[in-house]
Parts: structure tokens; sequence; C-alpha cells
């Protein structure tokens, strides 16, 4: 699948498998701000034109653990039809940045996705789990 994709910062990379076999393609940070609420914020530099009936997932890279840091939303979602650049928030404990300018920052996933129509019932199809939830499979 071919995605297209736009420069919105000199310095983006485009992003790429690191191994083969990856499911998700390395993005690097072109710019580092803390918002208003405390969050660390890196730009990426880029844009994504993502197909219809595709959704980009941003996930944080598994050597957030080493940092204090995680990714604000747990999973960012880039809708097919958003244009603006990809931009990823973390919840942190000082002003300084963790990740440098050009450092790995997150990976994107592509993937396709079902159109869903609910269907409100009076009852669902009893299973051997039931509404049992929080831990209730085991230990």
């Amino acid at each position: 699948m071919i995605v297209r994709i736009k420069a919105v910062h000199p310095d983006a990379h485009i992003p790429k498998y690191a191994k083969p076999g990856d499911a998700g393609m390395d993005l690097h940070a072109t710019d580092f701000a803390t918002d208003d609420h405390g969050n660390y914020v890196y730009r990426t530099g880029l844009a994504f034109e993502i197909p219809e009936g595709h959704v980009g997932l941003l996930f944080p890279r598994s050597s957030v653990s080493k940092t204090g840091l995680s990714l604000r939303n747990s999973v960012g979602v880039v809708d097919s039809g958003y244009r603006g650049e990809v931009i990823l928030k973390f919840a942190g404990n000082s002003n300084q940045p963790i990740y440098e300018i050009g450092d790995r920052i997150g990976q994107i996933i592509i993937l396709p996705y079902p159109q869903i129509e609910f269907q409100m019932v009076e009852e669902l199809e009893e299973t051997s789990r039931g509404s049992g939830g929080f831990g209730s499979t085991g230990t």
C-alpha cells in the first residue's frame, strides 16, 4: 500500500520499518515543547494522507519504559480525513525534553478497519465468560 506523506518541517524523516517483520514504522522528533497542561509535545514534521477505510495508530516505542514518560492518550488515532501534522504528547514530570530532536519518539501502524453499525437489542448471546470483567478469567 502506498500512503502519501507531506513534510511540514525540513528535518522530517520518512517513517520506515527498523527490521523485517516489524508492524510499526518509526517516527522522529522535529520539535519539542510543553503545553499548558504540562505535556511533552513532540512534532514529527509529517502529515499523512491515510486512505479511506484505514486508520493510523500511534504507539510509544518500547524504550519509553526507560524514560518515565507515557503517551498521553495511550494510543493515538490518525483518521483518514486528518491532514495536519502528526504530534505525539507524553505525560512527564519536568520541563526538560527526554528525547532529543531527531530521536525516534513513537511508531505508526496503518490498518484497515470495518465500518460498524450498532444494533440495540434486549438480550445478548450467552458465553462462558458472561459479564465477568477485570481479572475474572484468572490470575
